[in-house]
């Protein structure tokens, strides 16, 4: 840009200071050229801020919500409304786990035109166990859109997201969405209303914050309003309203584009041809391709330079599209790439700054699990990652694309994963079978503290909703898990169904969630989220049987099966590979028992009437990877290669297990 301005300003007033003389070739004077050269980099300055989009046009908004209120289907329905092409429904959810499943794991960020303005909105998760994915973008933005099911009502995660809002002191908009289902009435919205201002008060919501603008919606349908509808005019069956009051209640950033520039990373990617992509929102100034920025964190002893480079690319994601552009100004949110240390929680800043923005303060892990090498007899055959490095490896860089992830080295070549709950770490554990590694896990462990000399533990707010004729099997079940029931009472709306509130150690409810399923046959529903930090509740009562392990190895057999059946629920099928110290079902009794599951029918010269073909089994109990997690106890490990997901003892032969089990009673 400099180039142009460099040349006319050579041919107009920098001739002048030539030497006269025809004789002499031209001499450039040094003050001329110190001159020509700040004349043009202050033009250049002037002509990137006035093609910079003005930050009173811009608009950082996040979308919030409990699990499966719709908030990927509404980000579609704004998407088709400002002129996106929307290949597949769902088109925020880009990671083929996310399509797969139906949730949505990571936050992402997109930017749609709407009136002149451009209105930056992140898409956020609504389990608890990707909490962590909520409070590293929620610092991105200045208002929110609360997303909630206008028949359930707010639920466990709609107050956990709604408090980091809240703390962030931004002003969230309540959409009610799914209002054009049958049950949902105008009184039905105005009690969820009431449920939802009640939890902004009990929160500690401010006068401004407590004053919350309400709209009405179906996502499905793909329209909003500000009043109560169930059928809009056809000239009103569209998302505008909504857009509108985002850029009616949600302020501009508070950004200074005169100021060096700053920006705190919040996502991170990696590319094979670009490297490492970092995301965040620029607090100040403004940053072109090819300025050379610096990497900066904060440490005990002050503020530590990690790298310097050049901005080699800046990105934006304009729809379902990352575009290239040249510029971005304080307030937006962009992409970068050109350095390869800083991680999130980072700041890039202009290489003259020396001063780093302030991280995001995140919840600490609530479970652990080890994560070491496959030992097993059947070790290597499917997997091509089998050492503890490249486990390791692989870790380590999880770690840091999620911060909500940490990862301790432990003993042989084994490393302890610490996170939110066992769907996170199980959809970690997936992405990692499916890359081609293999690895036994352990079960996860909660993570106590100690304050005072008292032992204290995990509590997470349950939230379940079930027939009546189901709500004495889950009572029980949660009772032997230390759980305490806070309130109950009959869904509005719903005859024949029953909610019930609970506080539950994590600890009890790892693994509930299969047990919950069966118990309801498929027809109930339970939300939960992380609380508090409690007193230690004590020891659980009797929640899993035990075991049939294997003590042969080889192919499993129908004949031997077959004989198996009655002592309990079979966890194979014939023509299965097993070892000694594998797992192959569940025993009908408290206790485990040792089993030949690969015997065969011993050959004689005598003729039988009954043949093997007459066999016939139950169809076996096959484990997903979240009932494996859940299901295992402290003495055994999941086996987990890209083909299977075996479960065996800790150690393998039997004579060392019973030495161990006395070793613990003593």
């Amino acid at each position: 840009m400099a180039g142009p301005l460099l040349r006319s300003l050579w041919s107009s007033s920098t001739r002048n200071t030539l030497s006269s003389s025809p004789s002499k070739p031209y001499l450039l004077r040094p003050s001329a050229i110190a001159r020509a050269f700040s004349a043009a980099t202050a033009a250049s300055d002037a002509t990137l801020q006035s093609s910079l989009l003005d930050p009173a046009r811009l608009r950082n908004v996040a979308v919030i919500a409990h699990v499966d209120h719709g908030k990927t289907t509404l980000m579609d329905r704004l998407l088709r409304q400002c002129g996106a092409d929307i290949p597949h429904e769902r088109a925020m959810d880009s990671i083929s786990l996310e399509r797969e499943r139906g949730i949505t794991i990571a936050s992402k960020v997109t930017s749609i035109f709407w009136k002149e303005n451009e209105l930056n909105m992140v898409d956020t998760p609504g389990h608890a166990d990707f909490g962590g994915e909520v409070e590293r973008v929620v610092g991105m933005v200045e208002g929110a859109v609360l997303v909630v099911d206008a028949g359930e009502g707010p639920l466990a995660q709609t107050k956990f997201v709604l408090a980091k809002a809240l703390k962030y002191g931004l002003r969230p908009i309540l959409l009610l969405n799914k209002v054009d289902r049958p049950a949902v009435t105008e009184e039905m919205c105005d009690e969820v209303e009431s449920l939802v201002f009640d939890l902004f008060a009990n929160l500690g919501a401010t006068e401004e914050q407590l004053d919350f603008p309400v709209l009405y919606a179906s996502a499905k349908e793909g329209w909003a309003s500000s009043t109560f509808t169930k059928e809009p005019p056809a000239d009103s069956r569209n998302m505008s309203q909504l857009l509108d009051a985002i850029i009616r209640h949600v302020p501009p950033p508070n950004a200074n584009i005169e100021a060096p520039f700053q920006m705190l990373v919040s996502m991170m990617e990696k590319d094979f041809y670009l490297g490492r992509i970092l995301t965040g929102r620029v607090s100040s100034g403004c940053v072109r391709v090819g300025d050379r920025v610096h990497g900066l964190r904060n440490k005990d002893s002050g503020v530590e330079k990690i790298e310097e480079g050049k901005v080699v690319k800046l990105m934006k994601k304009k729809g379902t599209n990352m575009v290239l552009i040249d510029s971005a100004g304080a307030g937006d949110i962009i992409s970068m790439a050109g350095l390869a240390s800083p991680s999130i929680g980072h700041t890039v800043t202009s290489v003259e700054v020396m001063t780093a923005l302030p991280t995001v303060e995140l919840d600490p892990p609530t479970i652990s699990m080890t994560f070491g090498v496959n030992d097993s007899p059947l070790a290597g055959r499917d997997g091509t990652h089998l050492t503890g490095g490249k486990i390791g490896d692989r870790l380590s860089a999880e770690a840091e694309t999620n911060l909500a992830i940490n990862v301790l080295p432990g003993l042989s070549e084994s490393f302890e994963v610490q996170g939110r709950g066992e769907l996170q770490l199980g959809i970690l554990i997936e992405n990692m079978r499916r890359e081609g590694f293999e690895l036994s896990v352990s079960p996860p462990k909660v993570m106590y503290k100690t304050e005072n000399g008292q032992r204290l533990e995990p509590i997470e707010e349950v939230t379940i909703e079930v027939n009546e004729d189901h709500v004495g099997l889950v009572m029980e079940a949660l009772s032997h898990r230390r759980a305490e029931v806070l309130d109950m009472g009959p869904v509005p709306g719903n005859d024949g169904r029953t909610r019930l509130s609970l506080t539950c150690p994590s600890r009890g409810l790892v693994g509930y969630r299969s047990v919950f399923s069966s118990a309801t046959r498929g027809t109930g529903f339970m939300h939960r989220a992380f609380l508090t930090y409690e007193k230690f509740r004590g020891p659980l009562g009797n929640v899993r049987k035990g075991v049939l392990v294997s003590m042969g190895y080889g192919t499993i057999t129908s004949y031997a099966l077959m004989s198996l059946e009655p002592r309990g629920t079979l966890f194979v099928t014939p023509g299965m590979e097993t070892y000694d110290g594998m797992i192959v079902g569940e025993h009908s009794r408290e206790t485990d028992l040792d089993v030949n599951p690969v015997r065969n029918k011993e050959l004689t010269n005598i003729r039988s009437a009954g043949k093997d073909e007459n066999v016939k089994l139950s169809p076996p109990r096959l484990m997903t990877l979240e009932e494996a997690i859940g299901y295992v106890a402290s003495d055994e490990l999941i086996e987990v290669t890209p083909k299977f997901i075996r479960l065996r003892k800790k150690y393998l032969d039997v004579n060392k297990r019973k030495a161990m089990s006395k070793r613990q009673k003593e």
